[in-house]
C-alpha cells in the first residue's frame, strides 16, 4: 500500500512490473527491451527478473513484433509491445490497422485482440524528425483501436493498467518530454482509469482549453498567465483517451465556457482538433461566443533542432489564442 514519487519513466516502468507479477498472460516485445532495458529505460531490471520468455528481445522488424502480438492475444496471451518511437510504426501499419483493429468485427466477437502497443511520440527531446512525430490521427481515425496519451505520472499507471485488461488493442501514446519532467505521488498497487474518461484539471468559466499529452502543463501555463494579466478563468480538460473521446465532458464545457481552444502537437491539417471543432459546432453550436481556436504544429515534417522549439505549439501561441479567443 502507500505510494511514492515518480516520474513518468518510472511509474511506467513499476506499472509492467506490476502488471507481470500479477498476471502470467502479460509478456512484453519489443526492439531491445530485454537485456538493454528499452532506449529509454522503461523496461530496465524486467527481463533479469521474469527472463527471456516474457520479456522478449525481438528482432528490428515491426511487422513482425506487431503481427506476433496478434496471434499472441488472439490465442490467450497480453502481449504489451514496445515500438522505439511512434513514427518507427509504419511498418507495421498494416498488421494493425488490417488486422489488430478489425479481427473482433472479422470474426463477429469470436476473437479479441487484448494487446497494448506503447509507443514514446512527440517532439522537444531533440530526436531526428523520425524521432519526434506526433500522428495520433491515423490511429484515432481506425475503427476498433483504443488510443490513450496520458500527461502525468499517476494517469499512465492507471492507463496502463486498463488498456492491459482491455479486450481491444489499444495504442499507448507516451510523450517523450513527460518522462523525466517531473514526480508525482503514485500508489504503489495497481489500479484503472476507465479509458474514454477526460478529466477537467483546472475549472474555469470564460473558456474551455482542450489538450492531451505533453500539451496540458503548457496549458496550465498558459492559463495562469491569461488569468494573470487579464483576470480570466480557463477551464482545463486533459482528454487522457483520445478515442474514445469524451464527447459528454467537452460539450458539458463549452456549454458553460462559451468558447473552446484545442492545442495539439500534432500537424493541423486533418489533425484531432478539427474532429473535436466539428463536435462543437454540432452539439454546442449556439453555446458559442467566438469561433473554435485550433493552436497545432506547423503542416511541416517536424524540424531540426534550431527550429524545433518554434515547431512546437509554445505557451507564448497559446496565451495569443487565448486572448483572441476571449476579446472576439
Amino acid at each position: 500500500m502507500g505510494s511514492q514519487q515518480q516520474t513518468m519513466l518510472q511509474a511506467i516502468n513499476q506499472t509492467l512490473d506490476d502488471l507481470l507479477a500479477t498476471n502470467d498472460d502479460v509478456m512484453l516485445l519489443g526492439e531491445d527491451i530485454g537485456i538493454n532495458g528499452g532506449v529509454f529505460r522503461a523496461t530496465d531490471g524486467l527481463y533479469e527478473k521474469y527472463g527471456k520468455d516474457r520479456v522478449v528481445d525481438t528482432p528490428l522488424a515491426e511487422s513482425g513484433i506487431i503481427g506476433s502480438a496478434i496471434g499472441l492475444a488472439m490465442n490467450g496471451k497480453r502481449p504489451i509491445v514496445e515500438i522505439q518511437f511512434l513514427a518507427f510504426i509504419y511498418p507495421g501499419f498494416e498488421q494493425l490497422i488490417s488486422h489488430a483493429a478489425r479481427m473482433r468485427y472479422r470474426t463477429r466477437g469470436q476473437y479479441n485482440v487484448p494487446m497494448v502497443i506503447r509507443t514514446p511520440y512527440g517532439a522537444g527531446i531533440r530526436g531526428p524528425e523520425l524521432h519526434s512525430e506526433s500522428v495520433e490521427a491515423f490511429f484515432a481515425h481506425t475503427p476498433g483501436l483504443k488510443v490513450v496519451a496520458p500527461s502525468n505520472p499517476y494517469d499512465a499507471k492507471g492507463l496502463l493498467t486498463a488498456a492491459t485488461s482491455d479486450p481491444d488493442p489499444v495504442i499507448f501514446l507516451e510523450d517523450t518530454k513527460l518522462y523525466r519532467a517531473f514526480k508525482e505521488d503514485v500508489p504503489n498497487t495497481l489500479y484503472e482509469i476507465p479509458l474514454g474518461q477526460a478529466k477537467v484539471v483546472q475549472e474555469g468559466e470564460d473558456v474551455t482549453v482542450i489538450a492531451w499529452g505533453g500539451m496540458v502543463r503548457e496549458a496550465l501555463q498558459a492559463a495562469k498567465e491569461a488569468e494573470k494579466a487579464h483576470g480570466w478563468s480557463c477551464e482545463i480538460i486533459d482528454l487522457r483517451t483520445i478515442a474514445p473521446i469524451d464527447r459528454e465532458t467537452i460539450i458539458e464545457s463549452v456549454k458553460k465556457t462559451g468558447r473552446a481552444i484545442i492545442i495539439h502537437e500534432a500537424h493541423k491539417t486533418a489533425g484531432l482538433g478539427g474532429e473535436i471543432t466539428a463536435l462543437i459546432n454540432e452539439e454546442a453550436l449556439i453555446y458559442l461566443k467566438a469561433p473554435v481556436k485550433r493552436i497545432a504544429g506547423f503542416d511541416i515534417p517536424v524540424p531540426q533542432f534550431l527550429s524545433e522549439n518554434q515547431y512546437l505549439p509554445t505557451i507564448e501561441r497559446m496565451f495569443r489564442g487565448i486572448e483572441e479567443t476571449v476579446s472576439f
